[in-house]
């Protein structure tokens, strides 16, 4: 039987720490209470907020030059379930999945979904991959999948694409995401309009599949694997492909696919007005195309994303549903620990971007005060709402310590004993 953190051992675990918590909490109501602001409310705020896991990050990822992995690690689907159904318990703010296709195809839709519903998790949108070969396939996507100049390899990347959607149909899926590494590494190696000419083409017969209910993500990448001209490169192509294909596609943000310094906020802000943001993978950058650990590099870009979310929210209310999600790639980390702690940095800046005085912030920018309205920003950005955050855990069946409660529970010995290592084969869809 697969091992599992007894809720016992969590609720004896809290209760260790549980004073001082309540100390913490009850300082930090004084704190907000005298800005006006209700520590009630926000907590219910932060209970209610959700984030998707990446199936494929439960698994440790790896560089262009190797892969070290860790102990215990998920050899297959329902392994991966096991795992983001173990973070989920833990930090009760990641009830989505999203799977990878091939990574995680299975032939059992129904057991998979059993297997999630155990954990109180559901699927999130589905992705697609054309940017491998996967074994078997009939044709390399080695010069293109969707934008390839032979058609028959366009063809097998729609169809794929396609699959995914009845994939994830039958898992309860809303949505899929196209990513896509086609492009050129040299310059005349292809004709850019063409490409996207052939994009588009590709795209509209995805498109036509999808189920009423559904949209399609389209995710941009400045560059890798295509180093000098990536098809699909920036916010401005995404939205307009979005745009020529119709209601039901969206523009996916990956907070690591810009060049450095890139105001990704201010595309939050363009992509929210003209109704096209999709969601977002959220990670951070040091140096350009990186999947780190959200909030590890940059807390306030995260925290300025949010803030303009919180905008879009009060100006569009519930139409204004965008889907969020973590994609990371663990190399030197225990990826269950890395993910927790992203996912409650996420949860952080959502709750700062709520603490936000908007009447404040409205008035200095009326007055063009750019230092008051700046440091107003501030002002919420430098509260610290960790206890907000555990109390929300606490509250909803959650650890209070989330990762140190894991390393109690020495969940990954157990998994070392259940999970023996197979030889030549990576847990993770990420080389």
């Amino acid at each position: 039987m697969s091992y599992r953190i007894d809720p016992q051992f969590i609720a004896e675990q809290n209760a260790r720490a549980h004073q001082q918590l309540q100390s913490d909490y009850e300082a930090l109501a004084g704190v907000l209470s005298r800005r006006g602001c209700d520590i009630e409310a926000l907590t219910g705020q932060a209970q209610a907020f959700a984030v998707a896991l990446p199936s494929w990050g439960v698994g440790t990822g790896g560089t262009r030059f190797a892969r070290f992995p860790g102990q215990g690690e998920p050899r297959n689907v329902f392994d991966k379930i096991d795992d983001c159904g173990t973070i989920h318990q833990l930090t009760r703010v990641t009830p989505g999945v999203s799977l990878h296709f091939p990574w995680d195809r299975t032939t059992d839709a129904r057991a998979l979904r059993e297997a999630a519903a155990q954990h109180g998790l559901h699927f999130d949108a589905v992705n697609s991959n054309t940017f491998q070969d996967a074994a078997g396939q009939a044709h390399s996507y080695k010069f293109g999948s969707l934008t390839a100049l032979d058609p028959e390899v366009r063809a097998q990347a729609v169809a794929h694409n396609i699959d995914c959607i009845e994939l994830g149909h039958a898992l309860g899926s809303k949505g899929l995401t196209v990513w896509i590494g086609d492009g050129a590494n040299f310059p005349g190696q292809s004709n850019l309009r063409g490409a996207l000419e052939r994009y588009l083409e590709s795209m509209r017969a995805i498109y036509a599949a999808l189920p009423a209910d559904w949209l399609v993500y389209i995710e941009h990448k400045l560059f890798e694997p295509a180093f000098y001209a990536t098809t699909i490169a920036d916010w401005g192509t995404s939205f307009a492909c979005a745009t020529e294909l119709g209601p039901k596609a969206k523009c996916l943000v990956d907070l690591g696919h810009h060049a450095p310094n890139t105001n990704i906020e201010m595309i939050v802000a363009r992509l929210a007005q003209f109704g096209k943001l999709g969601g977002f993978h959220f990670n951070d950058s040091k140096y350009g195309d990186d999947d780190l650990d959200s909030g590890s590099i940059n807390p306030f870009q995260l925290f300025l994303v949010f803030n303009e979310l919180r905008d879009a929210a009060q100006r569009d209310g519930q139409a204004f549903r965008p889907a969020y999600m973590l994609d990371q790639s663990h190399n030197v980390t225990d990826p269950i620990e890395s993910l927790m702690t992203s996912a409650v940095e996420v949860q952080r800046a959502y709750l700062q971007a709520a603490l936000v005085d908007t009447q404040a912030l409205s008035h200095h920018q009326k007055n063009n005060d750019a230092l008051m309205a700046a440091q107003t920003l501030k002002q919420a950005f430098r509260t610290d709402v960790s206890a907000i955050l555990a109390m929300a855990r606490y509250r909803s069946g959650g650890a209070i310590d989330p990762v140190a409660l894991y390393r109690a529970s020495a969940y990954r010995d157990h998994k070392r004993e259940e999970r023996p290592v197979v030889a030549g084969r990576s847990s993770s869809g990420i080389v």
